[in-house]
């Protein structure tokens, strides 16, 4: 497994610390530790950052100037991206769509949004159902009708470039795990446009580390999700070099705990919100790390990982919390 084959421009704060969260543990009555990509650094950090490593090196090896991506209203991956493009000297399109329905004044104009309106990116705005797919490509056609040159990065940066960025997670994670002699049961990540959790997937699989990663699921139906995620990994493996190692037995969502759907908050939500910052001062986001909270919480209390130590990769995105204000307010 040798990344430095790829291009890559060096964005984020590597790496990022592997921690024990003993209050929630005890809270929960399960051993975990906390994978802290929410101090990735780039635009306030985030799991996207990783990915736009590998994502960047690829655009300027293709001497881009324009990012073209796109993403729900509150994306932690667009924030992420506008920040990458500014610090890159590339111009940046960003697509943003209403995907909650949400008009609320908050949701629309702040947190990530406000950030990315900073970083300079240039924003429009469909309806929820939009085909993004073709939104990124009449983006592109538009930014080479003018004479730019274009880079696509899919929502979420999830392609086999940017999951490059997990499989090197997944190795830091083993590296660091060795150095504390801390056996891993299991990791937990949210999964959601799949490059996290596909990357995870991948780069366990080509090293061999035997380390389930169980991916809760934010938006997609489980088959979907799987489906997915197991794509990619293969993708993945594929472009290491290794595409015989990747089964796919090993990609495994639960999808059970999505709620009314994508970016759409509930009690659960908002409980595991409050349990993380109220035991360990861990900051949460609505959209993927508190729900994937919400459901190791509820599977904790089935008794699903008695006597296991788990790894919960904390995604970042707390700067959307500030685009939930008018939801959150009187709740906490």
């Amino acid at each position: 497994m040798h990344l430095s084959r790829f291009p890559r421009v060096r964005l984020a704060h590597l790496p990022t610390p592997l921690e024990p969260a003993p209050r929630l543990s005890e809270a929960l009555g399960v051993e975990i530790w906390i994978k802290r990509d929410d101090c990735t650094g780039l635009a306030g950090g985030g799991n996207k950052t990783r990915k736009l490593e590998f994502l960047l090196g690829d655009a300027l090896a293709q001497d881009a100037d324009t990012l073209v991506t796109q993403g729900a209203v509150q994306s932690n991956h667009v924030r992420q991206t506008a920040a990458a493009a500014a610090a890159c000297g590339l111009a940046c399109e960003i697509i943003l769509e209403e995907r909650t329905g949400s008009t609320a004044t908050d949701y629309v104009g702040n947190g990530n949004v406000l950030l990315d309106r900073l970083f300079g990116a240039a924003i429009r705005t469909v309806p929820g159902g939009t085909d993004m797919a073709a939104e990124l490509e009449t983006t592109a056609d538009e930014v080479r009708a003018r004479g730019g040159r274009p880079y696509v990065i899919p929502g979420g940066g999830s392609n086999a470039i940017g999951a490059l960025g997990y499989v090197d997670c997944a190795r830091e994670i083993v590296v660091q795990a060795d150095e504390l002699d801390l056996e891993i049961d299991r990791i937990v990540t949210a999964t959601g446009s799949a490059g996290t959790h596909a990357g995870l997937v991948a780069g366990l699989a080509v090293m061999g580390a035997d380390i389930p990663v169980l991916g809760i699921g934010v938006r997609a139906p489980k088959d979907k999700q799987e489906a997915n995620v197991r794509k990619l990994a293969h993708e993945t493996c594929a472009l290491l070099g290794h595409g015989d190692r990747m089964k796919d037995d090993l990609v495994v969502a639960d999808c059970n705990y999505v709620g009314e759907g994508y970016g759409l908050i509930d009690d659960g939500v908002i409980e595991a919100l409050k349990l993380a910052a109220r035991t360990d001062g861990l900051v949460l986001d609505p959209v993927y790390s508190a729900k994937a909270m919400k459901g190791m919480i509820a599977l904790a209390g089935q008794g699903r990982f008695e006597g296991e130590t788990l790894v919960f990769l904390h995604t970042g995105g707390a700067q959307g919390l500030f685009g939930y204000h008018s939801e959150l307010d009187g709740k906490l």
